[in-house]
């Protein structure tokens, strides 16, 4: 797998850069953040690469930092994001701003990101508020959070089932079941995993 190039660069688009390595020309797709930190064409360029293998292509997707390809990992990591909505979400907002409208919960931030709908804006920040904390600026880290109240802790849950799809009766029904039975920690992604794995049948 490629996992860096070094080269001269011969082109250069919003969306994608043509690198010359030994006289070799690879086009990389990068996110337009990377692109406004690209030399003049001519040159010399080090991009971060991620290899993605199909079944009918080998794709290069290229990053400015390490950090940028770190998040773009965790991006595609999330159940119906691909390589190219990844790209797209970075291109929407540097990593530490996309890192603080997760961990602060702000799906409608994301939702602004050409391509991102509800549902996938809800999705990332369940599935990655734990995980981009490393990507935070010190002034957006979370502080120690007193426990929230329970009710406002079940409203939180069954605004994000209902965000998802799921009818809000169910879901009461469902979470209410979870509650009784006592079977999962009071935490908002434990309640959630909860209930969702019990109206998953």
């Amino acid at each position: 797998m490629i996992g860096q190039l070094r080269g001269h660069l011969l082109g250069k688009k919003p969306s994608l850069a043509l690198v010359d390595v030994h006289g070799v020309g690879y086009e990389v797709h990068i996110p337009v953040t990377t692109f406004y930190e690209l030399p003049t064409e001519g040159g010399e360029v080090i991009l971060r690469i991620h290899t993605h293998v199909r079944e009918d292509a080998l794709v290069l997707y290229g990053f400015g930092t390490q950090r940028e390809k770190d998040f773009f990992l965790k991006l595609v990591s999330v159940s119906g994001v691909g390589p190219r909505l990844a790209l797209a979400i970075l291109s929407g907002a540097r990593v530490e701003e996309l890192a603080a409208a997760v961990a602060s919960g702000d799906a409608t931030r994301l939702t602004r990101i050409p391509g991102v709908g509800r549902k996938t804006a809800d999705r990332l920040v369940l599935e990655l508020r734990e995980a981009v904390e490393p990507f935070l600026l010190p002034e957006h880290a979370a502080p120690a959070a007193a426990p929230a109240r329970a009710d406002a802790l079940q409203d939180d849950v069954l605004s994000a089932l209902v965000n998802l799809g799921y009818p809000r009766p169910a879901s009461e029904k469902a979470l209410a079941q979870i509650l009784r039975a006592g079977d999962c920690e009071r935490t908002f992604e434990d309640l959630l995993r909860g209930t969702l794995q019990r109206l998953a049948g």
